[in-house]
């Protein structure tokens, strides 16, 4: 099988890493804890420089749900120019109505921003009312792939339906399982499903060098909890290691 590997990024570093790997392409993203949203053009313009593997952007300007105003519309609009202008070769997108199907208006205008570039829906898929409707809807926009989790937490949860939509998918759009995938289950969930290409972030917790630390002072809120003196970055070792575990069995 001809499979591949696309790392979610959450940073430069975590790029390159993914690309000594051996990832066929990655998806770079801030803000993971919140489901990730577009990067800085900082970000995405020295990735660039650095890639010569595929570079794709998600493109949300915001977590949460994917039912967006004008306002943020616009502002996706202005992140596909700025991904466009600087060689990027995909983008990742995701819009769905208030009651829960895919917004094919918006989703049609930010295809057609995207012009030459590469389109995946993302896991706003998971959200939607009905998976085998939205599965139709997405074709016929033109997208490449479908990034998801089967609509449950995990991939692993969600072999079931991921295996259906891969079926119906045929040739016509790939189905990426992503979400909890790692080297000790992407054997099995390709096995299950049928699907070539998966989503994986291959991060290990890297310690901070701060020898100062004033543990009483959080920068971020309370709703969501992480280290501020560790770093996740994607290991080169945890991606090669999937990648042999996958050819191999």
């Amino acid at each position: 099988m001809d499979y591949k590997l696309e790392i979610c990024a959450n940073s430069v570093m975590s790029c390159v890493e993914a690309q000594k790997g051996g990832a066929y392409r990655v998806e770079l993203c801030a803000a993971i804890p919140e489901g990730g949203t577009t990067p800085s053009y900082g970000d995405i313009a020295v990735a660039r420089e650095l890639l010569h593997i595929k570079l794709n952007v998600i493109i949300r300007p915001r977590g949460g749900d994917f039912l967006y105003s004008g306002l943020e519309h616009k502002i996706m609009l202005k992140d596909i120019e700025m991904c466009r202008k600087l060689g990027v070769d995909g983008i990742v997108i995701g819009c769905l109505t208030e009651e829960g199907d895919v917004d094919m208006e918006r989703c049609r205008e930010l295809v057609e921003a995207a012009e030459k570039m590469d389109v995946t829906f993302h896991r706003a898929f998971d959200q939607c009312r009905d998976p085998f409707i939205s599965l139709e809807d997405i074709i016929s926009l033109g997208c490449s792939r479908i990034l998801t989790s089967g609509q449950q937490p995990k991939a692993e949860q969600g072999v079931d339906l991921l295996k259906k939509l891969v079926q119906q998918a045929g040739e016509r759009i790939i189905i990426m399982p992503g979400s909890g995938i790692n080297e000790n289950n992407i054997a099995k969930i390709a096995r299950e499903t049928g699907a070539v290409e998966f989503h994986l972030s291959a991060r290990e917790a890297v310690e901070s060098k701060m020898k100062f630390r004033n543990s009483a002072v959080s920068m971020g809120g309370t709703n969501i909890t992480i280290n501020e003196f560790e770093q996740l970055i994607t290991s080169a070792q945890k991606v090669k290691n999937t990648w042999t575990v996958l050819n191999i069995k």
